[in-house]
């Protein structure tokens, strides 16, 4: 991708453990508006960093289904799955700082909030012991930022999190490094996505600070749930989308960021043709989450 060129860019980064559902066309069509909203660019890139939890076809399906619902994107999609060389050189510059330290604890072991507590910091370990990688978080690291919908947020990282996975055991490279080296080397400036992803901003901004990047510009948007407070996930069995009423899907999803109406009778593309003319923040509910019955949807 080449350096950044606009005022704007945006991206929608979905994973391939199952195809696209209402919750995560409300997520990319909510990026996608605010990116063509203020004329900026709108990437794809595929989180395709745990082969173990991916569904066959599954990505392929996912472009397919945000194509036949008009949500073209910029460039190429960005698979992460072959990032690993950029992913080792921000771990080799967080060891080379003195952050990082080798983990063994078992699942048993770890803290409710996933944290080894320190416990391996200077703890000897056999060679060749399957280990993760871990990021130290000083116990006075505070994160502030200000999210475009939900506001000024705060958070004593170092209180609550003492350090966190950036490699597993089995190798394989933690959401949380990845997204972060990938949106910096995208040169990404706005971030719009679900409030289900509030808490890991918080590890992401550390770790941005930690390697020296520029810091977008965050919005999280409510999430839909079932009547029992559910979030529609694949893990929950959300019903994946029909392409073949794309048209009514995005009317559904528009509905609940509480944008205007389309005029009836509009096919796809005038449909997003007059949501981005009309997209407005300001009329996106604030909130963590919202029930699909709000918009009149039987889950």
């Amino acid at each position: 991708m080449p350096p950044n060129t606009t005022q704007y860019r945006g991206r929608f980064a979905p994973s391939p453990t199952g195809p696209l559902h209402l919750g995560s066309l409300i997520a990319a069509l909510a990026s996608y508006l605010d990116a063509r909203h203020h004329a900026g660019e709108w990437l794809v890139r595929m989180e395709d960093l745990d082969p173990p939890r991916e569904e066959q076809g599954a990505a392929a399906a996912i472009l397919d289904s945000l194509e036949r619902h008009g949500l073209h994107w910029d460039g190429d999609v960005l698979w992460q799955g072959t990032r690993g060389a950029a992913y080792d050189k921000a771990l080799a510059q967080l060891q080379g700082s003195g952050r990082l330290f080798p983990c063994v604890c078992t699942r048993a072991e770890l803290g409710p909030d996933g944290s080894c507590d320190g416990r391996c910091a200077n703890r000897e370990r056999e060679k060749d012991t399957p280990c993760a990688l871990r990021v130290r978080v000083a116990a006075d690291t505070l994160i502030r930022f200000t999210d475009r919908l939900q506001g000024e947020q705060a958070l004593k990282l170092g209180a609550t999190l003492h350090d966190f996975v950036l490699r597993r055991k089995d190798g394989l490279y933690a959401y949380q490094l990845a997204v972060v080296v990938d949106d910096a080397a995208q040169g990404v400036t706005h971030i719009v996505r679900g409030s289900d992803l509030l808490d890991s901003t918080f590890r992401q901004v550390y770790l941005q600070r930690e390697l020296g990047l520029a810091q977008p510009d965050y919005c999280h948007i409510p999430v839909i749930t079932t009547h029992t407070g559910q979030k529609f996930s694949k893990q929950n069995q959300a019903p994946p989308l029909d392409s073949g009423r794309a048209g009514c899907n995005l009317r559904l999803a528009l509905r609940f960021l509480g944008q205007p109406p389309p005029p009836a009778r509009l096919g796809v593309r005038d449909i997003l043709d007059h949501a981005t003319e009309h997209w407005s923040l300001a009329h996106v509910p604030r909130g963590m989450d919202r029930s699909a019955a709000s918009i009149g949807l039987k889950d």
